[in-house]
């Protein structure tokens, strides 16, 4: 069968129906094409980024950061001292505030701020003239009552007089007596005087000033000894006794330490802080300790057994716990020995003259870094610097 055109020319049907059945092989080999350059593209970034990490660590590997120089130390196993610090403040053991007993107007001031004296000195005397005439006429009174008393006496004796007479004379003159006692009283209470050996301050009264009873007129400090008072927890009381050694340390003159003996500890625990209160007694022959000076006080205990040490330095203490960095050896492959440095946490105690108590995590002998932390990390390769570690100061330095 035919089909005609306008030009006449004619063609086949079954070509005509037959030119769509090639098309879908035309885009399959398309999807096969587009597949393929996908795969590629997605095998070309994994190689790549494969590649990529390769010659980062290889770079890594091959350019290893130089070693750090750092000093070390050596742990050592040796007896600390078992100290009990706390602190406290100093009182004089004899200190007063020099009083009239009596009312009177200041006559004379016979002493000097700041001076020197011994006890039953004369300080300050007050008007005493109405007190001195009574004295004397007690004394008048006892005079003529002891000559009428040996006359009664004697009369008595005779029986040319009643024992009455020799009761009365007696009683008038014992009245006498005690009016001369009485009045003697009185004016020495208007002289008043150190009741001690010590050291007066400034002067508070003037010549002619009215004192009140229980004025103040000087104060006056025995600075031969002093008391050193401080608290020390409940936990700690039970390792205390009388008798021990004191040690104290005073803003005034740093770098010194004055010893003295505990003499009383309080028999009671205080509720509200659950401390208890100690006191020792210092002895200041150059009278440099003060009353009332702040104190930092040490208390010698017994010694505990040995212990290991470690500088103070060598200790790194955080949030996340105290450590120090162990040095450890290895060999390589060339035979040569490598050193690096390896966080180790650590339990730590007491801190005693520039060292550092170690409970747990260090060995008798193991090197520990004790300066140069700061740029360590765990691992990392070091060396050994030929400075040694700063030396422990003999007196550490206060603020």
């Amino acid at each position: 069968m035919t089909i005609a055109t306008e030009r006449g020319v004619t063609a086949p049907r079954s070509l005509i129906e037959e030119k769509p059945k090639h098309r879908p092989v035309r885009k399959l080999r398309w999807f096969i094409i587009v597949g393929f350059l996908l795969a590629l593209l997605v095998g070309g970034l994994v190689g790549f980024n494969a590649f990529r990490g390769k010659m980062i660590a290889q770079f890594f590997a091959n350019n290893k950061p130089p070693p750090v120089a750092v000093a070390i130390a050596e742990a050592k196993t040796e007896v600390v001292p078992n100290l009990l610090t706390a602190v406290g403040d100093l009182a004089a053991v004899h200190q007063v505030n020099v009083t009239s007993d009596v009312s009177g107007r200041i006559t004379d001031i016979m002493f000097e701020a700041g001076s020197n004296v011994k006890a039953g000195t004369p300080l300050v005397q007050l008007f005493d003239a109405p007190d001195q005439a009574d004295l004397a006429s007690f004394k008048a009174q006892a005079t003529v009552s002891q000559l009428s008393l040996e006359r009664a006496k004697q009369l008595a004796a005779r029986q040319f007089g009643p024992q009455a007479t020799v009761d009365a004379a007696q009683a008038a003159f014992d009245q006498a007596q005690a009016g001369i006692a009485k009045t003697q009283a009185i004016i020495s209470q208007k002289l008043v005087r150190a009741p001690f050996d010590g050291e007066l301050g400034v002067r508070k009264v003037e010549v002619g000033q009215f004192l009140t009873a229980g004025t103040q007129i000087v104060s006056l400090t025995d600075l031969s000894q002093l008391y050193a008072n401080f608290t020390v927890t409940e936990k700690d009381s039970g390792h205390l006794q009388t008798g021990q050694v004191v040690r104290i340390q005073v803003d005034a003159y740093p770098g010194r330490t004055f010893e003295g003996k505990i003499t009383t500890i309080e028999p009671q625990i205080a509720t509200d802080t659950r401390s208890i209160r100690v006191q020792a007694t210092i002895d200041n022959p150059e009278k440099i300790l003060k009353p009332g000076m702040f104190a930092t006080t040490t208390v010698v205990l017994p010694d505990k057994p040995p212990v290991i040490t470690v500088p103070e330095t060598a200790v790194d203490y955080t949030l996340y716990g105290d450590s120090v960095f162990i040095i450890t050896a290895k060999k390589e492959d060339d035979g040569k020995t490598s050193l690096s440095a390896v966080r180790t946490f650590v339990r730590t105690g007491n801190r005693v003259n520039g060292r550092a108590e170690i409970l747990s995590g260090v060995n008798a002998g193991d090197r520990v870094v004790a300066v140069g932390q700061l740029k360590l990390q765990s691992g990392a390769a070091v060396t050994i610097s030929p400075d040694p570690p700063p030396a422990i100061p003999a007196q550490p330095p206060r603020s």
